[in-house]
């Protein structure tokens, strides 16, 4: 008999499922809030998020900013909860962005900003938590009980709502039609043998993780996992900061795992990743197509920001098998909670 499977690798593997059903369980909501949005546009869309719904937030930021082209801000809480500062957002759209919907410090935000008037939306997989109770409008992710410490379907299904909502404010049939391709491309992309790394990164001091335009949150996203569940001193960076400084880190015990766009973001990605190469440090990095050394299998593009969210779910199904070769086993990670609230 071989190992057991991990929660953590059990509710990876029911992603494309999900994401399926998630199609349907939208539909309604999505309708409704795109048809309000065109016809009471905000001039400006600030984000309210923590952890990996933060990194949820970044990825709305590039879609949102692209398709509409709405400059998109990310809140500080604690301007509510600590500082009891209400910010001037009449008629603005206010995305709140959370698992579970509890957190203190984002609720108080929300609610200042409904008070100032402000058009608030919860995305969240607790359709009944106080976020949504305090929200005008909720998209329920429909990601069901996660029960590994750290999230992974819910961030997969986060960003496929939030690409819901843009592909129906912007009416774009093209993202549409990704959309509907991607429970079968996630499945797909859960299967890609990323392993070549393992070795390297199991006893590396460090490691950055870079990404560009959509991939920019999915390499966000990564680092968190990295330090969450492989206790691993990982940093994310645009391809275009990591030469701001950064890059003085870069050396042979410092890999550098690379997240390739499959957008206009891409050539200057592979132009980065050929300097780094000339550094003699470790590059591994997503290719699509025969493999080749350094490269992570990735599908064939399809859409960039479907092609994404596919890189994160390839990611994810590698992350059990790098815990283990640490000693650690990737259901309890060290100090975290399921549920963290915040004030």
């Amino acid at each position: 008999m071989g190992e057991p499977i991990s929660i953590l690798a059990r509710e990876v593997a029911s992603v494309p499922d999900v994401i399926d059903r998630q199609g349907r369980l939208l539909a309604g909501s999505v309708r409704e809030l795109s048809a309000r949005l065109r016809l009471e546009p905000p001039r400006v869309v600030v984000t309210c998020a923590r952890g990996s719904s933060a990194h949820a937030g970044t990825f709305a930021k590039h879609l949102l900013e692209l398709h509409l082209g709405l400059p998109v801000a990310a809140a500080a809480p604690s301007i509510a909860s600590i500082y009891r500062r209400r910010l001037k957002l009449n008629g603005q759209l206010v995305l709140a962005i959370s698992q579970s919907g509890a957190s203190d410090d984002l609720i108080a935000f929300v609610r200042e900003a409904r008070d100032s008037g402000a058009l608030t939306v919860a995305v969240t997989n607790d359709a009944d938590a106080q976020l949504a109770v305090a929200c005008t409008y909720v998209l329920a992710i429909g990601a069901g009980a996660e029960l590994s410490v750290a999230a992974t379907k819910t961030f997969v299904a986060t960003v496929s709502a939030v690409v819901r909502l843009t592909s129906a404010w912007a009416q774009d049939e093209a993202l549409a039609a990704a959309l509907s391709r991607l429970p079968q491309r996630l499945a797909a992309a859960t299967a890609l043998d990323w392993c070549g790394p393992l070795q390297a990164l199991a006893g590396a001091e460090g490691l950055a993780v870079i990404g560009r335009g959509p991939t920019l949150a999915i390499a966000r996203e990564a680092a968190l996992k990295l330090k969450e569940i492989c206790s691993m001193p990982a940093e994310a960076f645009s391809g275009a900061e990591f030469l701001h400084g950064p890059v003085a880190l870069v050396s042979s015990r410092y890999p550098v795992l690379m997240l390739m766009p499959t957008d206009a973001a891409y050539a200057g990605m592979q132009s980065l990743k050929n300097r780094l190469e000339r550094k003699s440090t470790q590059v591994w990095s997503t290719q699509a197509g025969p493999s080749a050394v350094g490269c992570l299998p990735a599908l064939a593009s399809d859409r960039p920001e479907t092609d994404a969210i596919c890189l994160v779910q390839s990611f994810y199904s590698m992350l059990p098998k790098l815990a283990a070769m640490r000693g650690l086993d990737a259901d309890r990670p060290p100090h975290l909670t399921k549920i963290t609230r915040t004030k």
